[in-house]
């Protein structure tokens, strides 16, 4: 049971509240590696962790394999134990850029990219798709390319690019790559329930399930899938990640992190909206703590 890196959700203090609830390993948002090879601030915050978080895994973005080399020797990568290659993102900006899904249309450089990567003498997974669309899904021969590529492990999200996130994930390509290589192979995609989960099992033969927006919606997922006895709840939860959070960042960074976290506990629940005013209205932690308190009964 993994959790997916998600741009803007899966900061540290989330990693480490997925780990404690039954994820076996929590991956940092996309980093990119041009930005670290610039220097770029905000790229570089992107890295934060500490020795509470172990195994690390750090999600690297890009399109050049010898950017891609430069980062995985710096010491921006240094503290990492495993380095994922974005080879899945379908966003258009990223797909311009040559990056993310876009590297699926271009398996020598996607080749290149992970071998490189592999250089590093860390270990290397890859996040991608089942393909670009209906008709260029490419899944067993670009799976079989990572794997002689040197990869550890693959993850798959049983989505073309053009599905962006909606519509039935596609089992059987899954499952198709699945029976052409020996490494590793995690299925993503579609999953928001216990049996979502297991379906996706059942039907692709994966060797695990990565969980990306749901996990966010509701972590305690975690924990159900693995079986995992937790005291959490919603409200219990919410308050520890404030109170890590504050420890680490700054208090706008808090305000920001934790009004998404709230807004997504509250989806699908009825009568939330005044109560998502009051949270983006919320101008300190303090405020912040009180209203979490207000909003999320302990179950």
């Amino acid at each position: 049971m993994l959790s997916a890196p998600l741009a803007g959700y899966t900061c540290y203090p989330f990693r480490i509240m997925s780990r404690n609830l039954g994820a076996s390993l929590a991956f940092t948002e996309m980093v990119s590696v041009n930005g670290l090879k610039y220097n770029d601030n905000a790229t570089k915050r992107l890295l934060f962790t500490t020795d509470d978080e172990s195994p690390r895994a750090v999600q690297l973005l890009g399109s050049e394999p010898s950017v891609f080399e430069y980062v995985c020797r710096s010491e921006y990568i240094q503290k990492f134990d495993i380095i994922d290659i974005n080879m899945g993102c379908p966003v258009p900006n990223v797909m311009k850029s040559d990056s993310g899904c876009a590297l699926m249309a271009d398996i020598t450089r996607a080749s290149k990219i992970i071998s490189a990567c592999r250089r590093s003498g860390k270990p290397v997974t890859v996040k991608c798709r089942v393909g670009i669309n209906a008709d260029k899904i490419n899944i067993v021969e670009f799976a079989k390319m990572c794997e002689e590529s040197g990869a550890d492990m693959i993850t798959v999200h049983g989505r073309t690019r053009s599905m962006m996130y909606d519509g039935e994930p596609l089992y059987e390509h899954i499952a198709e790559a699945k029976a052409f290589v020996k490494i590793p192979l995690i299925a993503n995609g579609g999953i928001n329930s216990e049996d979502d989960a297991v379906k996706m099992m059942e039907k692709t033969g994966a060797d695990g399930v990565m969980l990306g927006r749901y996990g966010f919606e509701n972590p305690l997922i975690f924990s159900e899938l693995t079986g995992l006895t937790v005291s959490e709840t919603k409200r219990s939860l919410l308050l520890s990640q404030i109170k890590l959070v504050s420890r680490y960042y700054d208090e706008l960074f808090t305000l920001s992190y934790i009004k998404k976290l709230a807004s997504y506990f509250m989806k699908k629940q009825p009568g939330t909206k005044c109560f998502k005013q009051e949270l983006y209205a919320c101008g300190s932690t303090a405020q912040l703590e009180s209203l979490v308190v207000k909003i999320f009964s302990e179950e």
